[in-house]
């Protein structure tokens, strides 16, 4: 195959493809589009990166997942290619043909589930529960899962009370109750897709808003539970985010969407995602669009300080200091929370603790430690947030019963945060330390950690 010149736009059209005597149907077309998406979102891709190393747009792309077009031959066999893909394994290649005695439901189910294990599995990932105990008791990641590749009917709502459900949702985050926000996002997702595809106009673009935030809520919890499905999750969210043309939802949605290009090695990439649209979103009327601006160069700064980038770090978190100060100097705090996180003084604390952590400089945020009043941070995510970078902080000093101490404060304002991979890592190793601090134990046996 003769490669491809960096920036050409090949055509994607719909055409009908006759397999085994049949034609491939629209529905199939959407089942091969949503394929394609996993394995891209497995392999940590953007819409805009599977186009440019297969030459064709990005918006090319999004119909070909959203089902909308049909690639012909030559240039699905491009698509596949560079995702890892097989046309057998897809129920597309000329020796694949479907059991003759099943009924058309059962056939539709089987392919469904064939292109989804080869879209996932092209990249090693499954997207389907490993046992049956899984499938029985799914935990956030599995009903993410769900979420994305196999969603359920559901029948559309007005905005108003899609508007409610969503809110609800968020309070479920902020109040730290993961478990149930797991259990409630599969139909919050499906009621908000239903809702938009049943909408026009400005009302579409308002539901696409909610699909939005719906994927960052999705996204942010497979963040917490440090799940490979926050990749597509946040494509999702982004996606909706944009046709939303909202621009405080974009900036919310590539929030998310740089912690997983940073969970999956790309800080560089992500701190440029980052900075982008914090500088348009900076520039942009409304105290909400500066106030979310402020967040992502926070993120970002954490992004380079994971990176050991420590110049960039300080001034990332220099600038987003100073957009702060000038939301409250103006008296122009916005008159809401933000979605996820706030453009406070206390968030811009939180996140020196953390910039000077990962820097490997733990004392120099201990001033932003001292200066923070736990119980004035908004809302209990934020609060145990507080304890976590708290306890990191103390156990890079090798204070080990400040850690303790920090790591119980959390189990006080949000007992599942401490249940979470990163934090009962570190009350493995505070168990397992050859010094025994007083609280160690009880507190590994209730998190499960012993």
């Amino acid at each position: 195959m003769h490669a491809l010149p960096v920036g050409a736009v090949l055509p994607i059209r719909w055409r009908p493809r006759v397999v085994g005597g049949g034609v491939v149907s629209r529905q199939r077309q959407r089942q091969l589009g949503t394929a394609i998406r996993s394995a891209r979102c497995a392999r940590r891709m953007t819409q805009a990166q599977l186009g440019q190393a297969c030459g064709y747009s990005a918006s090319a792309i999004s119909r070909v997942e959203a089902g909308l077009l049909r690639p012909a031959d030559h240039s699905l066999a491009v698509i596949v290619q560079v995702l890892g893909l097989q046309l057998d394994t897809l129920g597309l290649g000329g020796a694949a043909t479907l059991a003759r005695d099943v009924t058309p439901n059962q056939e539709d189910v089987m392919l469904r589930r064939q292109l989804l294990v080869a879209g996932m599995a092209a990249a090693g990932a499954s997207a389907l529960p490993a046992t049956a105990t899984a499938a029985a008791r799914p935990d956030a990641s599995t009903r993410i899962v769900g979420a994305l590749y196999e969603p359920t009917a559901s029948v559309p709502v007005s905005l108003q009370e899609l508007g409610r459900a969503l809110a609800a949702a968020r309070s479920q985050f902020t109040a730290a109750r993961y478990e149930d926000l797991g259990a409630a996002l599969p139909g919050l997702l499906s009621t908000a897709q239903s809702t938009r595809d049943a909408s026009a106009g400005r009302a579409r673009e308002d539901a696409h808003a909610y699909v939005a935030r719906a994927w960052v809520l999705a996204t942010e919890l497979a963040l917490k539970g440090h799940s490979d499905v926050a990749w597509p999750a946040a494509d999702r969210a982004l996606a909706a985010a944009q046709a939303s043309g909202d621009p405080v939802v974009q900036g919310e949605a590539a929030r998310v969407l740089a912690i997983t290009m940073r969970r999956a090695d790309r800080p560089a990439a992500a701190i440029d995602l980052l900075r982008r649209t914090a500088g348009s979103l900076g520039q942009g009327p409304g105290d909400i669009s500066r106030a979310v601006a402020a967040t992502l160069l926070m993120t970002a700064a954490y992004t380079a300080a994971c990176g050991h980038r420590r110049t960039d770090a300080l001034d990332l978190m220099a600038g987003a200091e100073d957009a702060v100060g000038r939301l409250a100097d103006a008296a122009a705090r916005p008159r809401s929370q933000l979605f996820t996180v706030d453009a406070t003084t206390a968030q811009a604390d939180l996140y020196w603790i953390g910039v000077h952590t990962a820097l490997g400089t733990p004392d120099e945020g201990l001033p932003y430690a001292a200066r923070t009043t736990p119980g004035r941070l908004p809302t209990a995510e934020r609060r145990a947030r507080y304890g976590t970078d708290c306890a990191r902080m103390w156990h890079h000093l090798g204070d080990h019963r400040r850690t303790v101490a920090a790591l119980i404060f959390t189990e006080q304002v949000a007992p599942e945060e401490v249940r979470r991979p990163a934090l009962r890592a570190l009350t493995a190793d505070l168990l397992y330390a050859p010094v025994t601090v007083a609280g160690v134990r009880e507190l590994a046996a209730r998190t499960g950690v012993s």
